[in-house]
C-alpha cells in the first residue's frame, strides 16, 4: 500500500490530503498538523479579534475526526515534523513531548509561512503581537483586550484589517507603514491614496514614511519610536509581511527560489524526487511577468495543494498554470481589489504601460444603494493587451469587477475585446453601461 504523508493542514495541505485519498483510495494519506486544529482560516482572525465570529472553532472547516470517519484520513494534530529522511524516506516527529518516526511513498510539504519580523529591538516584550494561525486567535483576543492604545506595523491587507477590528473594538488604532503608501506591493499611489483619505476620514492615525525603530519598555511595551518621533502605546501588532517557512526544506536541501520560497514545477515537484511542496510555501509562475514569484494567497495555496495531492497519487496528473496576482481586502465598507500588474511591477519589469483611472457608479444612478467606485485599468503599450486592474469602492461588487477583469488578464485580452465583453444588466446590478465597459471604452481614446 502506498503511504503519501501530507506535512500541514492549512488549506494546501488539506487540499492535498483530501485529493489523493479521493484520485487513490487505496492508499494510506497521513496529514500531519503542528498545532490543534485543520482546514483553518487566518483570514478570518481579524473578524474574531473584532468579535463578528465568536467562537474559535468557527474558523475550522473540518475537524480532524470529519477528516478521519469520512475521508479515511489519517490525522495527527499537534505533532511538529522535526526531521526528515531523504534515503530511509521517513520523518520524524515530537507529539506530546516523545519522538515517532512515519515513513512514505510520496510527502507533500505545505508548511505554509511565518510573520516576517524587523530586525528591531524590543520585538520580545509582552505586549508585542503577530497575527498568523487561528490557533493562536484566542490568546489575541485576550491580550488585546485590556490595551487601549495599539500601534499597528505595516500597511498591507492584514494591518488594514487589523485597523479596522480593533478600532470597531474601541481601541485608539495608530497605523504605521514604512512606505509612502498604504498597499505598497499591491496598488499604486493614486488608488491608495483614496484608501488612505477614508482610513483618516474614520478615525485611524496613520503615519506613512514612518519606520519603526525601536519597541521601548522595561517587561511589556510602552511605547513606541520611529524615525520621526515617540509615541506611548499599550501594545504593539507586527503586520510587517510574512516569509516562507523554509528552514525544514532548506535542511534537507530542497532548492529554494524567490525570497527563499521551495522551488516547484507545474506539478508541484520539488527538486527532491517524490516530494512536492505547495501553498505559502512555494513560489509560483506569473502568467504576465512570465517568471517566478511568490504571492502567499489561500485560493492559489488551496489549488496548488489538489494539484500537489493529484500528482502525488496518480503521477504527472495535473498541471498548475499560475497566477496573475488577485486579492481583495476591505475597510469597513470599503472594499479594496487588484489583479494582474501594478505601474510599479510594470516598470520594475520594462513593461511599457497606459493607464487612468475612471470613476463610476456601482448601480443604475435611479437605483438605491448605488456607491462610486474607482477603476484603474493598465494596458501594455505595445500590444494594447490589458495586463493589469485596481479597483476601490463602497460596493461589494468591486470585487467581482476584478475577478472579471482577472479572466481577462488571464486570456490576454485587449481593450475593445473588454469592451464587447457580454456582461449582464439590471439596475440593482450595474449601470445600462457595465463599470467596466465604460472604462474600457475610456481606455480606447476615442476608439470605441
Amino acid at each position: 500500500m502506498k503511504r503519501i504523508v501530507v506535512v500541514g493542514g492549512g488549506a494546501a495541505g488539506a487540499s492535498a490530503a483530501s485529493r489523493a485519498k479521493r484520485l487513490d483510495p487505496s492508499s494510506e494519506v497521513v496529514l500531519i498538523e503542528k498545532s490543534d486544529m485543520i482546514t483553518h482560516a487566518p483570514c478570518g482572525i481579524p473578524f474574531y479579534i473584532e468579535k463578528l465570529v465568536e467562537d474559535r472553532n468557527d474558523l475550522i472547516t473540518y475537524t480532524a475526526e470529519q477528516f478521519e470517519k469520512e475521508r479515511g484520513i489519517k490525522v495527527y494534530l499537534n505533532t511538529e515534523v522535526v526531521d526528515i529522511d531523504i534515503d530511509k524516506r521517513s520523518i520524524e516527529v515530537i507529539k506530546r513531548g516523545s519522538r515517532d518516526k512515519i515513513t512514505w511513498d510520496r510527502l507533500i510539504l505545505a508548511i505554509g509561512a511565518e510573520p516576517s519580523i524587523p530586525p528591531v529591538p524590543g520585538t520580545d516584550l509582552d505586549g508585542v503581537l503577530t497575527v498568523h494561525h487561528p490557533a493562536e486567535s484566542e490568546y489575541l483576543r485576550k491580550k488585546i483586550e485590556n490595551m487601549r492604545t495599539i500601534a499597528v506595523i505595516g500597511g498591507g491587507y492584514i494591518g488594514i484589517e487589523l485597523a479596522e477590528a480593533l478600532h470597531q473594538i474601541g481601541k485608539r488604532v495608530l497605523l504605521f507603514e514604512l512606505m509612502d503608501q498604504l498597499l505598497p506591493i499591491s496598488l499604486d499611489k493614486d488608488m491608495a491614496s483614496i484608501v488612505a483619505e477614508y482610513m483618516k476620514s474614520k478615525g485611524i492615525e496613520l503615519h506613512l514614511s514612518e519606520g519603526l525603530r525601536e519597541i521601548v519598555g522595561r517587561r511589556s511595551v510602552e511605547k513606541i519610536a520611529t524615525d520621526k518621533g515617540e509615541y506611548v502605546v499599550d501594545g504593539v501588532i507586527l503586520a510587517t509581511g510574512v516569509k516562507p517557512n523554509n528552514l525544514l526544506a532548506k535542511k534537507i536541501g530542497l532548492k529554494t527560489g524567490v525570497v527563499g520560497a521551495v522551488e516547484v514545477n507545474e506539478y508541484m515537484e520539488t527538486s527532491i524526487q517524490d516530494i512536492y511542496a505547495a501553498g505559502d510555501l512555494v513560489e509560483k509562475y506569473h502568467k504576465i511577468l512570465k517568471k517566478k514569484v511568490w504571492i502567499p494567497l489561500a485560493p492559489t495555496a488551496n489549488k496548488e495543494g489538489l494539484v500537489a495531492g493529484a500528482n502525488a497519487a496518480k503521477g504527472r496528473f495535473l498541471r498548475f498554470p499560475g497566477v496573475v496576482g488577485t486579492a481583495v481586502t476591505k475597510f469597513f465598507d470599503l472594499y479594496i481589489a487588484r489583479t494582474g500588474v501594478s505601474e510599479k511591477e510594470a516598470s520594475e519589469n520594462n513593461i511599457k504601460v497606459e493607464s487612468k483611472i475612471i470613476k463610476v457608479r456601482t448601480k443604475a444612478h435611479y437605483y438605491p444603494g448605488g456607491a462610486e467606485a474607482n477603476i484603474k485599468i493598465l494596458v501594455e503599450a505595445d500590444s494594447g493587451k490589458v495586463i493589469g486592474a485596481q479597483a476601490v469602492g463602497r460596493d461589494p461588487v468591486v470585487a467581482s469587477y476584478i475577478d472579471i477583469m482577472a479572466v481577462i488578464i488571464e486570456r490576454r485580452m485587449s481593450i475593445e475585446e473588454l469592451f464587447f465583453s457580454d456582461l449582464g444588466y439590471m439596475p440593482a446590478t450595474a449601470p445600462v453601461w457595465h463599470p467596466l465597459v465604460v472604462a474600457a471604452r475610456v481606455m480606447s481614446k476615442g476608439f470605441l
